[in-house]
């Protein structure tokens, strides 16, 4: 198993790599040709926007064989980007628009077969670590990435960063292939019913319930704090602009340790409880930006960074315990969807508000996300034990069983 873990924590570093260089450059690229902040702005739109069609999607993964879908999609991938390669002037820009868009169709559907696929791959024990592992490998990538893409793309243009990232899908999916199944009805194809189906499950049981909630409230808390940061920076504190580097640095810092240890804390806890411990613990990152004070800042970011990947891991994880082995592809999109899908309301709302000032936006976050965290402690005594260990039938050999052991995914 350990040759397992390996490979896919190897595919998130290069799958992470590539994809954060693409997305950065698309928008700068885009500003090159037509000198609008706002069409550049749209590029990430078209990649996260698929996410709201994860139910549907991660229908795919649940009729389709898996493990060959993921592959197809890694091969189709680079096929596309490789068509920006006809890139030009400005009147080819919306082909990077449509391949943002492709790039977004890809994510949901990789991930979320991914999450499907860990399960069978993996022992329940070494569920948690391995998601925490790549979260981190993720969240390191964010920290190099972004500037190799920028710094390729100043030295030889948009056609150097599509070849490279181009390349990172081809290699992903022949790691994919060198990936050992220990179930196969896992990565058999099924026939299941509509998107209700997946929502169906992912609130039927409370675990996936609050965990997700959890999750999504601490997502969408970070967009929504994202102008309340840039205020306390240039506004509150009279920093330079340039001193966000070095929050987001420290933020990524932050979620690389989030992700390292978060395997043990579900080890010995929960999901709803370490849903609970990064949910109000982001809280408190909210609470403590609002110091005068710029160190507190720098300790803020780094604490908000380990936050993170504990509500999203935690999350993951319980959804791959919980939920029917059949019916993971959907259920893990849908899941996706409910965690990241509200940012994008939040993103906006946060930005109108900031008008009230830096702090009244980050202590609004904080209230929420204790409030939260506060909220998923109270559970009916029935079900504490229900709460405490995953379910038996997650650890029911999926021969026997169409609901086997899973848990995990990305941040």
């Amino acid at each position: 198993m350990r040759r397992n873990a390996a490979l896919f924590v190897t595919i998130s570093l290069l799958s992470g790599f590539g994809s954060s260089a693409m997305s950065l450059v698309a928008g700068i690229w885009i500003l090159d040709l037509t000198r609008s902040t706002g069409l550049a702005a749209l590029a990430g739109l078209c990649v996260y926007a698929p996410v709201l069609a994860g139910p549907w999607l991660g229908g795919l993964l649940d009729r389709l064989p898996r493990r060959p879908l993921v592959i197809a999609v890694n091969l189709a991938l680079a096929i596309v980007l490789l068509s920006l390669l006809t890139v030009r002037g400005p009147g080819q820009t919306w082909l990077i628009f449509a391949v943002s868009g492709a790039y977004g169709v890809s994510y949901v559907l990789i991930d979320a077969g991914e999450t499907a696929l860990l399960p069978a791959a993996l022992s329940p024990t070494e569920l948690g670590d391995v998601n925490g592992w790549r979260s981190s490998a993720q969240e390191g990538t964010k920290l190099v990435a972004p500037l190799a893409g920028a710094g390729l793309y100043a030295w030889h243009g948009g056609h150097a960063v599509v070849v490279l990232s181009a390349a990172t899908p081809v290699v992903v999916a022949i790691l994919y292939a060198a990936v050992r199944l220990r179930q196969s009805t896992t990565d058999a194809p099924t026939r299941r019913p509509g998107p209700r189906a997946g929502l169906a499950v992912l609130l039927a049981g409370r675990t996936t319930r609050v965990s997700v909630a959890l999750a999504a409230v601490a997502i969408a808390m970070s967009g929504f704090t994202t102008a309340a940061n840039y205020a306390m920076v240039t506004t509150e504190l009279g920093l330079a602009t340039t001193f966000l580097g070095v929050l987001l640095s420290s933020q990524g810092a932050g979620s690389v340790l989030g992700g390292l240890v978060v395997g043990r804390l579900l080890a010995r806890w929960s999901p709803v409880t370490v849903g609970v411990a990064g949910t109000a613990l982001f809280g408190v990152s909210c609470l403590v930006r609002c110091l005068p004070w710029w160190p507190g800042l720098v300790v803020a970011s780094v604490v908000a960074g380990v936050a993170l990947p504990w509500a999203l891991v935690a999350a993951v994880t319980a959804v791959q315990t919980r939920a029917p082995a059949a019916m993971l592809g959907r259920v893990a999109a849908t899941a996706n969807t409910a965690m990241f899908g509200p940012i994008a309301l939040a993103i906006p709302l946060g930005s109108a508000a900031v008008g009230l000032g830096g702090r009244p936006v980050l202590v609004t976050a904080a209230v929420i996300c204790l409030a939260a965290a506060a909220g998923a402690t109270r559970r009916p005594g029935s079900r504490r034990s229900a709460d405490r260990a995953p379910a038996a039938s997650s650890a029911t050999p999926a021969a026997s069983s169409p609901t086997p052991e899973q848990p995990a995914r990305r941040a």
